[in-house]
């Protein structure tokens, strides 16, 4: 029986440790918005916020997660990333979306003012679709909206 703790709620769910927490996310919590696609952990369509990093799940197993917040994308509340997304019309397809929203968040915790070659470096999903131009666009309004927000809370 792992204890996991799922966008705020905990579970116990009766799985081996080596099932990659992507299947536990899916198959047993029924949260489908995490995406499957290389199963090799290469192209981060899969990808979750765990414990604060951005981790490519479908090779996490889930015992990693033990003691560890994850969030997937549905539970990323409102977020600037997700206004970005929009405003700069990101998805295509949209199947790398969630994965690459949430490897965004958790970028942009590390690197709140980042260069396009550090968008570059530091969000490596893949996208089939090749909307990269509109994906690092997002990440730099986020950012951008980010820095507002922070610069209005800060009082004279």
């Amino acid at each position: 029986m792992l204890e996991l703790v799922v966008n705020g709620t905990p579970h116990a769910i009766d799985v081996a440790p080596d099932t990659p927490l992507l299947w536990v996310v899916r198959d047993h919590l029924g949260l489908t918005g995490t995406k499957f696609a290389c199963g090799m952990g290469l192209c981060g369509a899969c990808t979750m916020i765990v414990g604060g990093s951005a981790l490519r799940t479908c090779v996490l197993p889930a015992s990693a997660a033990v003691g560890q917040a994850v969030t997937t994308i549905e539970g990323l509340p409102a977020h600037p990333v997700k206004d970005a997304w929009i405003a700069e019309q990101v998805p295509q397809c949209g199947y790398c979306q969630p994965g690459q929203i949430m490897a965004t968040v958790a970028f942009l915790e590390t690197n709140p003012n980042p260069t396009e070659q550090d968008i570059r470096e530091g969000v490596t999903n893949l996208c089939r679709c090749g909307t990269y131009d509109r994906i690092r666009k997002a990440i730099l309004r986020a950012a951008q909206a980010r820095a507002a927000a922070s610069a209005s809370k800060v009082e004279p």
